[in-house]
Parts: structure tokens; C-alpha cells; sequence
């Protein structure tokens, strides 16, 4: 019986078959497809990713750092693939350009599942470097012939990865803390973050202990984090790598006060862009008309209008907080990239602005109707909603961090930003000194609220160019038939505002095309930024959208001036615009990489360096000092 057995195991290996494709070979990489099994069960099957990479290449991590994008796959339906299973990767450093790679022997595992047939197909492509970036890709057919698979031994029995036994928790200054670890158990520690730009990676990590635990000081990218997830590899004193899948504790409570005091100050800094300022004026204006010795009044009034900016606020923030829950990357001002949501803002501010030119009195329907200085309560609503495709100082890393605390103290922060919103009406409120230096009441206030109205007219034309940009003429044309119909509902003939809002489904989805208004400019995308990089060419990213309109006066301003087109030209500085006036995934997946909550976004790569965010209200100046500094 002995004998048997070791016959059977001797002669087991000459009875499996392959189970792999044809390889994909050049002289910088050989790439082929591996199963561990040769047949699929209910479906599924254990694949993966096999690279051979030549001496000096490397392909890139799941998250590649400075530089690069990951190797990805793709099967036609009804196949459907999980994602890649990376190994640890190496820490790479050139010329200041810091990646996280795989060089060597490297298997990257995914699960697919949908299979049916006697073979498979899967797309995949990838970046190799070394010193220079050959982007590839290859389509594998795998046999599914039945029987043991020779490939089954390539796959590990336990993962070379596991989630960390140990507490981890991050510090404002960017220190992360593994308790329970000492300096007899590791020698020296690496941590690589999960998320592009988490960290400056090309910054040292510096290693320390106290009495029960072990310090890495990080660089942080832009404010903590109230969650960091990543890779922290550990090696012991006889050299055995240990790789920890950890993610911090959420900051503590005092952490977040900072940020709250921030999102004030930009919330007060708001009323001082285009877009709210008329709101501010003409609240203002409404003070005055009711005379500075009707202080009762105008505090009533007050307190109408910040119920409306911060129920307004709150409703906004705890769907932009409930959308990202759900796993939707919603930002700031997503609503906008919305046709239908431009089209309503749009006749929202048609309706204020021919109120405010005294075309009709505006009265307010339903429970609107039975609060307290009820037409406050809309202008407040009416700040929010014209505020928010405007993006104030301190905003965008404000916003940011919202997104990444937990729910109650977002929530905060939101109402944080709507009280600064209103602090300037609750200050002249609330100071009889201000409210009595208002001037008196007279004819000249009815010329002032028509001279008012001339921003809201604006406004509307501007988000007609939006919903343009959005739609195309159909759903223009479809807007202004809407806005005629508002007209007529305004005349006491309600039922031509209801025809208004049948318009909308109307509305065109499909984006008329991005547009490219910076001279030079190439539509941004991360396989470009990589080649670029690899090219030590100096890149200014600039993501920017339509219904933004910081983004527009610093597009007017600032690049769109000579002097900076001429510095581009003169530093041969690579320009790259990402359009985020739709949806899009590259896009989306850069603003959560750099910290911010939307647009606009301006990233500066010197040549070998890391990225450094500029301001979101650019000067000519900021541009030449980040691109010589």
C-alpha cells in the first residue's frame, strides 16, 4: 500500500495539465494568464496575472504613487472580474519621483465568475518603466480543458498580506502609532498609503519607539485624515518582511475643531465671491428699506435667513454625506453636474431676479409660508444655492476633511460653513450701532433692487451656457421654453410653471463634449500624466468645470493671461485640463487622490518632484512662484 502511494504522488504532477495562456513576451516583460484550477466551479474560477519583468523594469502597485497607474482587467459579459490582488510592493525613488512597484516574478490574483464554455478570454493592460514608460496590453485565452492545473502551485496557501493584530491611530503632525510593538520585534518599517496621494511619498519615513509602541513619521499630502488606510511592512532583526493591512482610528473630537474654525472662515470669505455678493447686497438693501430704528425687525429678519442658509446647508451636507456612505464619490457642487438640477437653479434665480426688477411680488407657497420672516428664509435658501458652484479660501481642504470625519462632526463642519455664510447679516443685525448707520429709506432703494436683479439675470444666462455645455442646443432651447412658461406662471397663471417642470426629463443627459479654452492644453488622464512624468516634463494640471465660477474668473485671469501662457511656454511646462462639468471617474478619482472636495484643482509636478496644490483663487504671481520656486 506504501508503494502505491508514493507511485501516485511520484507520477500525480505527470497528469496535470497546463492551465495558462500564451504568453505575452517582449524584451522588457513576460506576461501570460495562470488558473488554479483547469475547470470553473458554479461559475468561478481563481485567476491571475503572471509577470516576468527584465532586470531594471517594474510595472506599478495598486496605488503607483508619484507616477504610473496599476495593471488592470477586463472580460466581456456576462463574465464579470474581481479586483487584483497585489502583492507587497517595493518602494522606488528617482530623481525626487517616489512610486510604489513590482519588479521581478509578481502574480496578481482576481476572482472571475459568469464563466461558461470550454475557455476564457481577459484583457489586460499595464505600464512597464524602467527609464522610460511603455504603456502595454494583451488579450489571453485560457483553455478550460479539465483536470488538475500544473499552474495551482504558483498560487500561495496563505496571503502575503494580513490585517494588523496591533492599534493603529495617526496624529494631526502625521505621526502613525502602532501599539503593542517594540523596538526588539522591528528594524526598520515602511508604510504605503492606499489612497495616490495620501503622503508626499518621496518624503523620509522616519522610525521611532516608545515605551509600548512604534512611531513612523509621515508627510502628510494635506490635512489627517480622519481614517488612513494602506500597507505598513515591518521587518524583523534577522531580515523576514511582515506586510499589515492597518487603518487608523478616527481622529478624537478636539481634532476636529480646526477644521470647523476653517470652514467658518471660509464660509465668511464666501459672501465676498461674485456669485453671493448680490445675495448679501440686496439683504442689505432690505435692512435699510425698513429703517435703522426697526431693529426688532431686522433681527427677525436675521434669524430668517440663517434658518434658511443652515436648513439649506444641512440638507445639502447630509446628501453629499449620504451619497459618499452609499460609496458614490459626490463633492462639492456634484448637484451641478446634473442637467436637470441646472435647469431648475435656473429658473429659481429667473424667478428671484424679475422679483427683485419688481416685475411681481414673490409669496411663498406652503410651510415656507408659515414661518417666520418667510421671504429671509428664501433668501437664504437662494445664498446656498447660488454659493455652491463658488469655491472661497480655505474651502476645498475644509469640505475635505467633512468628507472624511465621521457623520456628526461633518455635519458640523457643513453648519459651521452656513453660519459663516450668514455672519455678516447676523452682524449687522445684531449691532444697533450698524443697523442705525444704514442709510434711510427712500425711492432710490427701488433703483437699487432693480440694479440687483442685473447679477440674478447673469447668473441665468451663465447656467444656460452650463446646461449648453451639458446638453447641447436641445436641452438650451428646452430651458428657455422653460423660462418662458415661468413667465407666464408669474402672471398669475400657475399652471404654466407645472408644464415648466414636465420639460425636464427632456433634458438631454449625454455632455455636448469637453471643452478645451487653455492654449496649449491636452485633456487630462493619468496614462498621460505618467508618460509625462517618466519624460521629467514640468506638468500644471487644472481641473476645472463649467458651473464652477472660480474656476472661470481664474481661467479669465490668470492662465489665460500672456504672461503666464508665455511663462508656460518659457519653463516648457506640460498643460493638462481635466472638464469635470459631467461625471468623470479619471477626474473624480485625482480630486479624492489630492484631498479636496471638488473644483476647482491646480497641481504643479516639477520635474522629479512631488506634487504641490496651489491655492483655489490663483494670482499670475502664485502660478510663476510655484513654477520657479
Amino acid at each position: 500500500m506504501r508503494c502505491l502511494a508514493l507511485l501516485v504522488l511520484l507520477f500525480l504532477p505527470h497528469f496535470a495539465q497546463a492551465a495558462a495562456s500564451a504568453p505575452y513576451v517582449t524584451p522588457r516583460d513576460q506576461v501570460r494568464l495562470v488558473s488554479a484550477t483547469n475547470s470553473a466551479t458554479d461559475g468561478k474560477l481563481q485567476l491571475a496575472l503572471q509577470f516576468k519583468l527584465a532586470p531594471g523594469w517594474h510595472i506599478y502597485w495598486k496605488n503607483p504613487g508619484d507616477a504610473g497607474f496599476p495593471p488592470a482587467v477586463s472580460a466581456a459579459a456576462p463574465v464579470t472580474l474581481g479586483a487584483l490582488d497585489d502583492p507587497p510592493p517595493d518602494y522606488f525613488l528617482q530623481d525626487g519621483i517616489a512610486a510604489y512597484v513590482l519588479s521581478g516574478e509578481a502574480l496578481l490574483p482576481f476572482t472571475a465568475s459568469g464563466i461558461s464554455g470550454d475557455s476564457l478570454s481577459v484583457n489586460a493592460r499595464w505600464l512597464v518603466c524602467a527609464d522610460i514608460c511603455v504603456p502595454e496590453h494583451a488579450s489571453f485565452t485560457l483553455p478550460l480543458t479539465g483536470g488538475a492545473s500544473a499552474e495551482a502551485g504558483l498560487f500561495p496557501a496563505a496571503p502575503s498580506i494580513v490585517p494588523s493584530p496591533y492599534k493603529a491611530t495617526l496624529t494631526p503632525d502625521g505621526t502613525l502609532r502602532l501599539d503593542g510593538v517594540g523596538a526588539q520585534q522591528v528594524k526598520a518599517a515602511h508604510f504605503f498609503p492606499g489612497s495616490a496621494s495620501a503622503l508626499v511619498n518621496s518624503a523620509p519615513q522616519t522610525l521611532g519607539f516608545g515605551a509600548h509602541d512604534l512611531t513612523l513619521h509621515l508627510k502628510l499630502a494635506g490635512p489627517a485624515p480622519a481614517r488612513l488606510t494602506g500597507l505598513l511592512e515591518l521587518t524583523d532583526p534577522s531580515g523576514r518582511m511582515q506586510a499589515l493591512a492597518i487603518a487608523t482610528s478616527p481622529a478624537p473630537p478636539a481634532a476636529h475643531a480646526p477644521w470647523w474654525l476653517l470652514a467658518l472662515a471660509g464660509g465668511l470669505i464666501l459672501n465676498l465671491m461674485p456669485c453671493v455678493f448680490p445675495i448679501l447686497a440686496m439683504k442689505a438693501a432690505a435692512f435699510a428699506r425698513m429703517g435703522g430704528a426697526a431693529h426688532a425687525h431686522i433681527r427677525r429678519e436675521a434669524l430668517g435667513y440663517t434658518l434658511g442658509v443652515l436648513g439649506s446647508m444641512a440638507v445639502l451636507g447630509g446628501v453629499l454625506l449620504g451619497l459618499r456612505a452609499a460609496g458614490v464619490a459626490a463633492f462639492w457642487g456634484f448637484q451641478f453636474q446634473s442637467p436637470i438640477f441646472v435647469a431648475l437653479a435656473a429658473w429659481v434665480i429667473l424667478a428671484a431676479g424679475l422679483s427683485m426688477a419688481g416685475l411681481f411680488h414673490l409669496s411663498m407657497p406652503g410651510f415656507i409660508g408659515r414661518l417666520p420672516a418667510q421671504h429671509s428664509v428664501l433668501t437664504g435658501l437662494l445664498a446656498v444655492l447660488v454659493a455652491t458652484p463658488c469655491t472661497a479660501p480655505f474651502m476645498g481642504a475644509a469640505i475635505a476633511a467633512a468628507l472624511a470625519m465621521p457623520a456628526l462632526p461633518a455635519m458640523g463642519l457643513f453648519l459651521a460653513l452656513g453660519l459663516g455664510l450668514a455672519l455678516p447679516i447676523l452682524i449687522l443685525a445684531f449691532i444697533p450701532a450698524l443697523a442705525a448707520a444704514l442709510p434711510r429709506p427712500g425711492r432710490w432703494m427701488a433703483w437699487v433692487q432693480k440694479l440687483l436683479s442685473l447679477p440674478m439675470f447673469a447668473t441665468c444666462l451663465w447656467l444656460g451656457w452650463v446646461l449648453f455645455r451639458q446638453s447641447g442646443p436641445l436641452g438650451l432651447a428646452l430651458l428657455g421654453l422653460g423660462g418662458l412658461l415661468l413667465g407666464f406662471s408669474l402672471a398669475r397663471k400657475p399652471v404654466f410653471a407645472l408644464l415648466a417642470l414636465v420639460l425636464l426629463p427632456f433634458l438631454p443627459s449625454a455632455p455636448a463634449g469637453a471643452s478645451l479654452t487653455l492654449p496649449g492644453a491636452q485633456p487630462y488622464s493619468a496614462a498621460l500624466l505618467a508618460q509625462l512624468r517618466a519624460q521629467h516634463r514640468p506638468v500644471f494640471i487644472d481641473l476645472t468645470a463649467a458651473w464652477c465660477i472660480t474656476c472661470q474668473v481664474n481661467e479669465r485671469t490668470t492662465l489665460e493671461a500672456a504672461p503666464v501662457r508665455d511663462l508656460f511656454k518659457d519653463e516648457h511646462v506640460a498643460l493638462l485640463v481635466g472638464d469635470w462639468t459631467n461625471r468623470d471617474p479619471a477626474i473624480t478619482a485625482l480630486l479624492t487622490a489630492s484631498h479636496r472636495a471638488g473644483v476647482p484643482l491646480y497641481l504643479y509636478y516639477p520635474p522629479g518632484g512631488a506634487a504641490a496644490i496651489l491655492p483655489q483663487i490663483l494670482t499670475p504671481g502664485i502660478v510663476k512662484a510655484a513654477l520657479q520656486g
